[in-house]
C-alpha cells in the first residue's frame, strides 16, 4: 500500500503540469502543447550535461540534489487519502515543512552564489515570500492536527477528522488555503510567472537562470513534487468531508490544482511585486483564523 500510495502521489505530481498547460490553452480558444510535453522537455533536459561558471562554487552544484532530495522525502510524508504513506512518524508535519523550507534555502544559497546582481534580487524575493507563507503552511497544517488529534499525517487522514457540520466547513476552508500557498510554493499566477523572461519581474525562474541540464531537471522536478504534496494535501482535506479515499483523493488533486492554476492563469494578470506581499499576507491571515476557529469549535465555545 505504501508503494502504491508513493506511486499515485508521482502520477498526480507529474499530470498536474499537463492539465494546467491544456486548461489553459482551452480557455484561450487555442490547440495548445500536448498534455506531456513537459515530460518531453524534462527528457531533453537530462541528456544534457551541465554547463558552471567560474564564479560559482561546489554549493551551486549541490544544490539541485538537495533541493530535489529535500522534495522527494517531504512528498513522501504525504498519504494518498486512505493509503499508508511511505515514510511517518508523529510530528512528521513539522518535518514536512521545514523540508520545503531546506529545498528553498538551497536555492537561495545558489542564487546569491552565481555573484549575479539579477539572482540575487530573485534570492531576497524568494526569501521573503517564504518567510510568509511557512507560517500559513504551519497555521493550516496545525489546524489539521488540531481537528483530528494527531500530528503525522498518516493519522490525520485516516479517518482521525471529524465529520460534525461546522468542523467539514473548516476542513473545505483548509482545503483552499492550502490551494491558495500553492500558488506560492510554486511560483505561479498572481505571484509569479513561470513564463516571463523579463528578469526584474522574475522570482524562482531568474533563480535557475544559471542552471542547465541535468542540473535544471532536477529542479523542475522538485517542484512538481512540491507541487503534487501540497496539491494532494488540499485534496485530502477536502476528500475527508465526505469519506476520504484514494481513488478521490489522487484525481481530486489534479484537478483541483490543475484547474484552479489553469483557469488563474487564464483570467488574471500577475500581481505588480508590491501586491504580492498583501495576497501572502492574506493567505497567513486567513490561515490564522481557521486556526483560531477551529480551537474555538474544539472547545465548543459558541460564537454569538
Amino acid at each position: 500500500m505504501a508503494l502504491l500510495n508513493t506511486l499515485l502521489l508521482l502520477l498526480a505530481a507529474l499530470c498536474i503540469p499537463g492539465v494546467i498547460n491544456r486548461t489553459r490553452a482551452r480557455l484561450a480558444g487555442r490547440k495548445g502543447i500536448r498534455f506531456a510535453q513537459h515530460l518531453y522537455d524534462l527528457r531533453l533536459l537530462l541528456r544534457k550535461d551541465a554547463v558552471y561558471s567560474t564564479t560559482t562554487t561546489a554549493l551551486f552544484r549541490a544544490v539541485p540534489s538537495v533541493y530535489l532530495g529535500a522534495a522527494f522525502v517531504a512528498a513522501l510524508f504525504v498519504p494518498v487519502g486512505d493509503l499508508a504513506p511511505l515514510l511517518s512518524f508523529d510530528g512528521d508535519l513539522v518535518a514536512f515543512a521545514y523540508l520545503l523550507a531546506l529545498g528553498r534555502t538551497a536555492l537561495i544559497l545558489a542564487a546569491m552564489d552565481t555573484g549575479s546582481s539579477f539572482e540575487g534580487m530573485g534570492a531576497s524575493r524568494e526569501a521573503l515570500y517564504g518567510m510568509l507563507v511557512e507560517p500559513a503552511l504551519l497555521l493550516t497544517l496545525g489546524t489539521l492536527a488540531l481537528l483530528s488529534g494527531y500530528t503525522s499525517f498518516a493519522e490525520i487522514f485516516d479517518d482521525g477528522l471529524p465529520r460534525e457540520v461546522q468542523l467539514i466547513i473548516v476542513l473545505l476552508f483548509a482545503a483552499y488555503v492550502l490551494t491558495k500557498i500553492v500558488f506560492t510554493e510554486s511560483g505561479r499566477v498572481p505571484v509569479d510567472d513561470p513564463r516571463t523572461h523579463l528578469e526584474l519581474t522574475m522570482i524562482h525562474e531568474v533563480m535557475c537562470l544559471d542552471y542547465c541540464g541535468v542540473d535544471l531537471a532536477y529542479i523542475k522536478m522538485a517542484g512538481w513534487l512540491k507541487c503534487g504534496a501540497l496539491s494532494m494535501l488540499a485534496a485530502n482535506a477536502a476528500a475527508a468531508t465526505f469519506g476520504l479515499r484514494w481513488w478521490v483523493a489522487a484525481p481530486l488533486a489534479v484537478v483541483l490544482t490543475g484547474v484552479s492554476v489553469g483557469v488563474v492563469e487564464s483570467t488574471q494578470a500577475r500581481n505588480k511585486l508590491a501586491r504580492n506581499t498583501t495576497f501572502i499576507l492574506t493567505i497567513m491571515a486567513l490561515a490564522a483564523l481557521l486556526f483560531f476557529t477551529a480551537y474555538l469549535l474544539q472547545l465548543n465555545i459558541g460564537i454569538q
